[in-house]
C-alpha cells in the first residue's frame, strides 16, 4: 500500500509490480479510516507529524490506497471503530 504515496498513475504500476513479485497472503486487511479520524488519532498519538499527515493529503492517499485495495485480494475493514471492534472483525474473517 505504500505505493499510494507515489504520483498518479505510477502508484498503480508500482502496486501491480509489487503484487506480482512480492509474496502475498489470502489474509490481507485494509483498515479504512476517514481522514478526519486518522488526523485526530495522529495528533493524539504524537506532537511531530510527517509532511503528508494533514487532512487534504490523508484524503488523497486514502482514495488511492482504497482503490488499490479494491482491485486486490484485500478485505476492507471499517477502522473508524474502536480497536477492540476492529480486532473482532479481523478475527471473525480468519478461517480458524
Amino acid at each position: 500500500m505504500g505505493t499510494a504515496y507515489l504520483p498518479y498513475p505510477l502508484h498503480r504500476i508500482a502496486y501491480h509490480f509489487f503484487a506480482l513479485t512480492v509474496p502475498t497472503s489470502d489474509f490481507m486487511f485494509f483498515l479504512d479510516i476517514k481522514p478526519k479520524e486518522a488526523y485526530r488519532r495522529i495528533r493524539q498519538a504524537r506532537e511531530k507529524r510527517e509532511m503528508f499527515e494533514n487532512i487534504e493529503e490523508l484524503e488523497r492517499i486514502r482514495f488511492k490506497a482504497l482503490s488499490l485495495a479494491l482491485t486486490g485480494k484485500w478485505k476492507v475493514i471499517n477502522a473508524n471503530k474502536s480497536v477492540s471492534d476492529i480486532e473482532k472483525e479481523i478475527i471473525q474473517s480468519l478461517p480458524f
